[in-house]
């Protein structure tokens, strides 16, 4: 059965991007360096089309957090800094014009825009009939594959409310954020069981797997 899998990257003391958010920081400021862990990998760099490249702990939680995804469901804020009416929907994602995705991604938006093919097999399907109707969409795409989480805050804390999700994938950086946009705000203590399936201990951050119940 297809699962829904959140992966993220959080500070030590629970933010997964700074404050201010726009087109210049996409992770807002100070949110960057959340993924300082991940930058220097092979596995980055052969996505970005340059050679070399570390290969550590953190390659295989990449592999993992990759293999058997069909579909990703994402909050417009990841998609990009646009807000409001998309007006003449120029913007077309962080990615270029072949996202690393190559799948269909479903964007959680209040704003209706028709989907964005884009080069890779990736198209963006825009939802805005709630996280529900993304998830059916994303399972029904996924070809009984699982789907992937991947953020912004703001999405990821609505799934978890609901119970929604399969599998929490956490990577803890070791940085103080201070403020910006914080995972697990305002749910009940309650509200998830988690039992630890994985830890992994790699240069620059700690990779712990929770399966939810």
């Amino acid at each position: 059965m297809s699962r829904l899998r959140l992966s993220i990257t959080m500070s030590v003391d629970g933010y997964v991007a700074g404050p201010g958010q726009d087109g210049e920081n996409p992770l807002g400021r100070g949110g960057l360096d959340l993924h300082e862990w991940f930058f220097p990998l092979k596995a980055f760099r052969e996505m970005h089309g340059e050679e070399g490249g570390d290969v550590n702990a953190s390659s295989a939680v990449d592999e993992q957090r990759l293999a058997n995804v069909g579909a990703t469901i994402m909050g417009r804020n990841m998609f990009g800094p646009v807000r409001g009416p998309w007006g003449d929907e120029s913007w077309r994602g962080w990615w270029g014009d072949n996202p690393p995705f190559h799948h269909p991604v479903f964007v959680l938006t209040h704003h209706p825009r028709e989907p964005l093919q884009m080069q890779g097999d990736t198209t963006f399907h825009f939802v805005s009939d709630g996280i529900e109707s993304a998830l059916r969409q994303a399972k029904d795409a996924s070809q009984e594959r699982d789907v992937s989480l991947p953020g912004g805050a703001s999405v990821v804390n609505q799934y978890l409310a609901a119970g929604l999700v399969d599998e929490i994938d956490i990577s803890i950086a070791p940085l103080i954020l201070g403020t910006g946009e914080r995972l697990f705000r305002g749910l009940d203590r309650r509200t998830l069981k988690l039992k630890q399936i994985r830890a992994v201990d790699a240069p620059g951050v700690t990779h712990i797997k929770y399966e939810v119940s």
